[in-house]
C-alpha cells in the first residue's frame, strides 16, 4: 500500500512539474510576442514621427535618392505630390493653419553710414511678445531694392558674427536691402538658449523668416518680386524649409546643409515630424526641391554631410528642375577641401548667383581684376550691432518660455 501511495505522489508531482513547465513556456512565448510587438510599434512610431540627425547612412541616403528619382519620371508625378508634401510639412510643424499675422511693431535705430551701405539695429514682434532681433543693411544708392533674409547657423553669438555681418554688407553694396536674423535662443534672442533645442524653436524660426519678409516689404523701395533667403547649417535648414513653404521667396541659397542622409542635428531642424507620415515620405533633398522653378544654389563641401552633393543630392534636384523646364535655374558649387561654414570662399560663390538672378551690381564687391573682395569692410564691431542696451532694454512683456510661445501661436491659429 505504501509503495502504491508513493508511486501516485511521484506521478502527480511529475505531471504537475510538466504542466508548470508548459505554462512557463506559454507565458514566455506570450511575453516575447508582446515585447516584439511593442518593439515593432516603437520602431514604426519613431520612423513615422521623427527623422533626426544621421537617420540614414550615406549609402542608405544614396539608395533613398535612387528610389525618389524613380518616383518622379514625369512632371505630372512631381506635381501630384507637391501639395501633399507641403501640407504634411505644415501639419508636422503644427503650423496648419498658419498663425494670424499681427502688427510687427518694428523699432529701427542706431543708423551708421558705411562705404556704400548703411547699418541699423532692428527689433520686431513676429507674434505678440516675441521679439526678433536683427540688423538691417541698406544700399546708399537709390532703389528699388531686392530683399535678402540671412538666417544663421548654430552658435551662441547668433547673428553677431563677422561673417554674417560681411555677407549682409556685401548684399547691400550690390543693391539689396539685407536683414540678419537671430535664431531662437541665440544672439540677443530674449529666450534662454535651452529653448533653442526644443521643437518650439523649429516652427518659430520658420515663422520668424516669414515675418522678416513681411517687415522688409514695409520698407521704402523693397521689391516684392526679388526676395531671397540664404543661410548656412541650421540657417540652411531655415532657408530651404522657408522657401518650400513661402512662395514669396524668389531665390534660395542653402549652404552646407542639404543632405540625403542627414536630417539636422538639432530639435530646431528635425524636432517635429515633417519628413514622414501616412501620406508622405521625404528627406531634406525633397524639401529643397520644392523651391522649383525658382532659382536655387546649393553650396556644399567635403567636410560635412554635403560631401556627396555633386553626385547624390544635386542630380535629384537638377532632375526636378529639368522636368519643370528650367534646368539652368539651379546650380551647385562644391568645395572638396572645404569645411562646414559660410566662409569668404562660399560667400564669393553665392554673390554672383544673387547678382545674376536678383539684378544686383556684382562689381560693387569686385576688385580691379574682377575677383570678389571684402577689403572694403570696416573692422567688425559687435557692440554697435546690439539692439538692446541700457537705453533700450528688452520690453517687460517679452515671451520667455516655450509654453507661453506655444499658447500664443495656438491662439493666433484658432482665434481664441
Amino acid at each position: 500500500m505504501n509503495t502504491c501511495k508513493s508511486f501516485i505522489k511521484k506521478y502527480c508531482r511529475a505531471i504537475l512539474r510538466k504542466r508548470m513547465q508548459m505554462l512557463l513556456i506559454a507565458l514566455l512565448g506570450i511575453t516575447l510576442i508582446i515585447s516584439a510587438g511593442k518593439a515593432t510599434e516603437k520602431q514604426e512610431s519613431t520612423e513615422v514621427i521623427l527623422r533626426q540627425g544621421r537617420f540614414f547612412t550615406p549609402e542608405e541616403g544614396a539608395e533613398y535618392m535612387k528610389k525618389k528619382l524613380a518616383e518622379y519620371p514625369t512632371l505630372e508625378a512631381w506635381k501630384r505630390d507637391v501639395p501633399i508634401i507641403r501640407d504634411e510639412i505644415l501639419k508636422g510643424m503644427g503650423m496648419d493653419p498658419l498663425p494670424k499675422r499681427t502688427p510687427l511693431k518694428p523699432k529701427i535705430r542706431g543708423k551708421r553710414v558705411m562705404d556704400g551701405y548703411t547699418v541699423e539695429n532692428v527689433v520686431f514682434q513676429s507674434i505678440p511678445g516675441y521679439y526678433v532681433t536683427c540688423n538691417l543693411y541698406r544700399p546708399t544708392k537709390s532703389g528699388p531694392y531686392a530683399v535678402v533674409i540671412n538666417p544663421h547657423g548654430h552658435g551662441s553669438a547668433g547673428r553677431l558674427r563677422e561673417g554674417i555681418d560681411a555677407r549682409a554688407a556685401a548684399q547691400a553694396r550690390m543693391g539689396a536691402i539685407a536683414l540678419t536674423v537671430d535664431m531662437v535662443g541665440a544672439g540677443e534672442s530674449p529666450v534662454p538658449s535651452s529653448l533653442h533645442r526644443s521643437s518650439t524653436s523649429m516652427k518659430l524660426q520658420v515663422w520668424n523668416v516669414m515675418r522678416a519678409i513681411d517687415f522688409m516689404l514695409t520698407l521704402d523701395g523693397a521689391d516684392e518680386d526679388r526676395i531671397a533667403v540664404t543661410g548656412c547649417s541650421g540657417g540652411g535648414t531655415q532657408t530651404f524649409v522657408s522657401a518650400a513653404l513661402d512662395d514669396r521667396i524668389d531665390l534660395s541659397a542653402p549652404v552646407a546643409m542639404v543632405s540625403s542622409f542627414f536630417f539636422g542635428g538639432c530639435m530646431c531642424e528635425s524636432g517635429l515630424p515633417i519628413h514622414k507620415s501616412s501620406r508622405h515620405d521625404i528627406n531634406n533633398v525633397v524639401i529643397a526641391a520644392l523651391a522649383v522653378p525658382r532659382p536655387m544654389i546649393l553650396v556644399s563641401d567635403g567636410g560635412d554631410w554635403t560631401v556627396n552633393t555633386p553626385d547624390i543630392e544635386f542630380p535629384f534636384i537638377k532632375h526636378i528642375y529639368t522636368l519643370m523646364g528650367v534646368p539652368d535655374m539651379v546650380e551647385n558649387v562644391h568645395f572638396p577641401e572645404g569645411r562646414h561654414d559660410y566662409n569668404v570662399d562660399k560667400r564669393a560663390a553665392v554673390y554672383p548667383f544673387l547678382a545674376k538672378h536678383l539684378k544686383l551690381d556684382l562689381s560693387a564687391v569686385q576688385d580691379a581684376q574682377g575677383n570678389i573682395t571684402e577689403q572694403w569692410l570696416p573692422p567688425f564691431d559687435r557692440e554697435k550691432l546690439l539692439v538692446f542696451d541700457e537705453a533700450h532694454p528688452l520690453p517687460e512683456d517679452a515671451l520667455k518660455t516655450p509654453e507661453a510661445i506655444e499658447e500664443t501661436l495656438r491662439s493666433l491659429q484658432t482665434g481664441n
